[in-house]
């Protein structure tokens, strides 16, 4: 039964495609094209463009699945789709007639980008001029555009900036312990003219009128952490049932007792369907839009960090009963233990900012009272 945009079912195949591939993603450091083509062909790129200019108006709830599904085969090329979705919505921000210059050839577009504010522009007739470098952004090298952010001299503030493929160059830079697949290069902008038409003020995406960036930021990064938390649960319980197969677990001999190889199995897996129903609950939150609360952006933004807190530690405990074989450069669960702990480092998971968040309200009612 296809469901929503079917971009869930169609995310299944795409899954396979990516697993077989994965090896290779790795050693490229950056997809394989056929993996980037299934990303485009699935949907993920016309996710959330509007309707009006052939997307799908997709849900949050939707996309947040669909990504966690492909990560169970590789996380690499699940971000990636994940980047197609979230940059494609960032581009939505634009003017009408920015929009219309980014999908003019359809809304399978390959949008990518960083929001970090790392180049700088200045007004020129009828637009501006934007230099500067933004690194690890992820699928450059298959973009069709790019949207980078970069501070006005003297000003308040930052810019949002969409440039076609070649207004800028890429710089292979990426080298990275985990997620090597994703191909997370460095832009590179001189001087170029970007007409007003495709820039529109950051302070937008938390201002509305969609919901707010920091109610879903971390929905662009926790799902892919579940995917590949789901990948390396079967990965291991198979590898596992293998080893008590062979004689591991008994009383009295060497390694973990069957104790500890069941106890990794329950609280591991545990802690994955914890993180998933934290994750499904702030996607169901994030498609009400606008109505969201102040109270529900604070509980979102830490649900992510506390649901791939879980994810970590789930599979921390899981590589930790691996063994030998578990460590080998072949094994797709070592790739999947360094995947998870990668995402987990990006900034839109980093716990103690969310619990600052969080607890602000609380304690600003607490002291007033």
């Amino acid at each position: 039964m296809v469901t929503g945009t079917g971009l869930v079912e169609r995310a299944g195949g795409l899954r396979e495609v990516a697993r077989r591939r994965a090896a290779d993603a790795e050693e490229r450091r950056r997809l394989t094209p056929d993996v980037v083509a299934g990303v485009l062909e699935s949907g993920f790129a016309r996710h959330f463009v509007p309707v009006g200019f052939g997307g799908a108006g997709g849900t949050f709830r939707e996309f947040a699945d669909a990504v966690a599904v492909v990560a169970e085969g590789c996380a690499a090329a699940a971000w990636c789709a994940s980047v197609a979705s979230s940059l494609a919505r960032v581009a939505a921000f634009l003017p009408a007639q920015g929009q219309a210059e980014v999908w003019a050839e359809g809304a399978d577009a390959f949008v990518v980008g960083s929001l970090s504010p790392a180049g700088k522009a200045a007004a020129a007739p009828g637009g501006w001029r934007v230099s500067g470098s933004w690194a690890c952004v992820s699928g450059v090298d298959f973009s069709d555009w790019v949207v980078v952010c970069a501070v006005l001299p003297g000003q308040a503030g930052a810019r949002l900036f969409a440039l076609p493929r070649g207004a800028y160059a890429v710089k292979d830079t990426w080298s990275a312990s985990g997620m090597r697949g994703t191909g997370s290069n460095t832009v590179v902008v001189d001087d170029v003219f970007v007409p007003e038409s495709r820039s529109v003020d950051r302070q937008r995406l938390f201002d509305g009128p969609a919901v707010p960036i920091q109610a879903v930021n971390g929905l662009s990064c926790a799902p892919a952490a579940l995917g590949a938390a789901r990948g390396a649960l079967r990965l291991w319980t198979g590898d596992t049932a293998r080893r008590l197969a062979r004689g591991a677990g008994k009383a009295g001999g060497p390694g973990p007792s069957l104790g500890t190889y069941e106890a990794a199995l329950a609280r591991s897996s545990g802690e994955i369907d914890a993180a998933a129903l934290l994750l499904e609950r702030a996607a169901d939150v994030a498609d009400r839009g606008a109505r969201i609360t102040e109270a529900e952006i604070a509980r979102n933004v830490r649900d992510y960090a506390l649901s791939t807190e879980l994810l970590v530690t789930a599979v921390n405990r899981m590589f930790a009963t691996a063994g030998t074989s578990g460590q080998s450069l072949e094994s797709p669960l070592q790739r999947a233990w360094r995947d998870v702990n990668s995402i987990a480092t990006h900034i839109a998971l980093t716990f103690d900012p969310a619990a600052v968040l969080f607890a602000a309200r609380p304690f600003a009612l607490e002291a007033a009272a």
